[in-house]
């Protein structure tokens, strides 16, 4: 079978991912659910809460909030073991579902509780379908195919103290991690650029997110997006130096993006689209 490029996947029909930095706002404008909330289309949202390990309180907080912008059919999934992704009653919160949206916690729960399951597949079907499927703080990080599962923040990234596993690869060639610049993480976002530098890197703040739809993607919220690119790095010690010792890393690239700010995955560069709307918003200005 052929492999699907970044481009072929744009014309696949799937949904938008809605990839969310963490603390997103429920009170106010509630800007990024109402996102979700505009791509859902009348149909039912499943919040999944798999990634806590004491979800009580995390699906009141999110039925209060979509009820406020109109979303009423909502409905809790919750996975204490992996046996219960063959249940045929967890199975059926998805019927008439066009959405999904996972909750934070701990990504490895997710990934190790749903990947390759009845549930995974169900999620991937809403996707594939056209539904969306958005995830904030550890439900961001699970999106990717090499899911960044813990390190040090706040501080220069030490070789061996980065922690990768597998995501559920609903976006491909890329690492997300969340509450960016909020927890200090370009450290270990740039250890694990440079373990994997074929992938981009991407650092989503807090109260954002990136909406993306095929291989592009556009910024919404009041934080900012880093995205890093290891592609132009000429050297790095990650291979060659002793455990604990920091991180050397050369010619690397780095963008910052901010709300209508727009990115293209296959060309690794900020769209001309969005660039020309900020030019013409200055000149107005």
């Amino acid at each position: 079978m052929k492999k699907l490029r970044m481009t072929d996947r744009s014309r696949t029909g799937k949904g938008p991912l809605v990839i969310i930095g963490g603390h997103e706002d429920k009170k106010g404008e509630l800007v990024i659910l109402r996102e979700v909330a505009r791509h859902l289309k009348g149909g039912r949202l499943v919040i999944a809460t798999v990634a806590s390990h004491q979800p009580e309180g995390y699906f009141d907080s999110y039925k209060e909030a979509f009820s406020a912008i109109g979303v009423t059919d909502l409905v809790e999934l919750y996975v204490e073991v992996r046996a219960e992704t063959h249940n045929e009653e967890k199975l059926r919160l998805f019927d008439g579902a066009t959405g999904v949206f996972f909750s934070g916690g701990d990504q490895l729960r997710i990934s190790s509780q749903l990947g390759d399951t009845p549930v995974e597949r169900r999620v991937r079907q809403i996707h594939e379908a056209g539904g969306v499927i958005a995830g904030t703080s550890a439900g961001a990080s699970v999106m990717s195919d090499t899911m960044l599962v813990k390190g040090s923040s706040q501080e220069t990234h030490r070789i061996g103290d980065l922690h990768l596993a597998a995501g559920l690869g609903l976006v491909r060639d890329v690492i997300i991690d969340q509450h960016f610049a909020e927890r200090g993480r370009i450290g270990r976002l740039l250890g694990a650029v440079a373990q994997n530098p074929r992938e981009l890197g991407i650092g989503i703040d807090e109260d954002t997110a990136i909406v993306l739809r095929g291989h592009k993607f556009e910024v919404i919220g009041s934080g900012g997006v880093y995205v890093v690119d290891g592609g132009t790095v000429t050297h790095s010690n990650i291979a060659e130096a002793e455990t604990a010792r920091a991180l050397s890393i050369h010619d690397v690239r780095l963008h910052v993006l901010c709300e209508g700010d727009r990115f293209d995955l296959h060309d690794r560069r900020p769209t001309m689209a969005g660039a020309q709307e900020m030019a013409k918003a200055a000149a107005d200005s």
